[in-house]
Formats: structure tokens, sequence, C-alpha cells
């Protein structure tokens, strides 16, 4: 049964913010042993004399963050069933060891499909920012298929 909001519930420009997570020393370090193996995310002494100057989150698990928090949400429990990808991903700042995330996502676009009455796209906007809620880390685009009401 779903909980979460059909797109005939979404209006273009309605927002959500989602709760924070921590990303600690290990959680960096563990997802980029697996995904993305750069010095300046598994490495402390190669970090520190990175132009980073310091450990940071692999962009990659900035996304996937991302998507979960707003996961979290419940808007889209139970009505997303899938998505057709992502636009406009880039990344505006580190991410360190010890910053906290949280995300503002809003709605840019609904497109009913055509061919299938039961389903239309929505093009969400995904704004991640750090603890101090100023600076903007990511921002990215995706487009969720999801269920109509009717």
């Amino acid at each position: 049964m779903a909980s979460g909001k059909y797109i005939d519930d979404l209006s273009v420009g309605e927002t959500f913010e989602t709760g924070g997570v921590t990303l600690t020393e290990g959680a960096i370090i563990d997802f980029a042993l697996v995904h993305d193996p750069q010095p300046f995310h598994v490495n402390k002494v190669a970090a520190a004399e990175s132009m980073f100057g310091g450990l940071i989150a692999s962009g990659f698990q900035t996304i996937a963050l991302t998507f979960r928090l707003f996961r979290d949400t419940g808007v889209l429990t139970g009505t997303n069933l899938g998505g057709h990808g992502m636009d406009e991903v880039r990344w505006l700042a580190p991410v360190y060891s010890g910053d906290t995330i949280s995300v503002r996502v809003t709605v840019e676009a609904i497109t009913p499909s055509r061919s299938k009455p039961d389903r239309g796209t929505v093009k969400f906007r995904y704004q991640t920012f750090n603890q101090n809620d100023v600076v903007e880390v990511l921002n990215l685009v995706m487009h969720h298929v999801m269920a109509c009401r009717s």
C-alpha cells in the first residue's frame, strides 16, 4: 500500500526538506574503498596534502546519501516507480568527515505519461547543504517515474 505522494498530489514549486546525516571518517573511507578509491577519499595523509586539505566524501557517496535522505521523508514510498536519470549534476563544495548534510527537494515539472495513464514523470531539483545550511555542496536534477492516484 502506498503512503507516499502520487503525481496528482504534487505541484510545481512544492519543496521538501530532509533530515540530516553526518559523514564519519570510517563511512567515507569504506564507501570510497569499494566505489571511488582516490587518495583524497581513502588516505588521510594524501588527503591532507591534496587541494582539499583533508579527507572528503566521494561525490557519488554524496549523491547516494542525498537520494536516501529524500527517500526517508516518505514522499516516494510506494509511489516512486523508478527513474529516467539525472541531469545538471554539480559538486559545488567538498563534504568533509564530520560534516552533516541535508537536502531540499523542489518539484520543477510534472509530466503525465501519454501512453500509460497510471504514471508520469516528476522532475525534482535536489540541493544538498552542509551543516551550516549555507554552503550548497551538491545540486542536481532527478527524473522520477511516479504513480498516479487514479
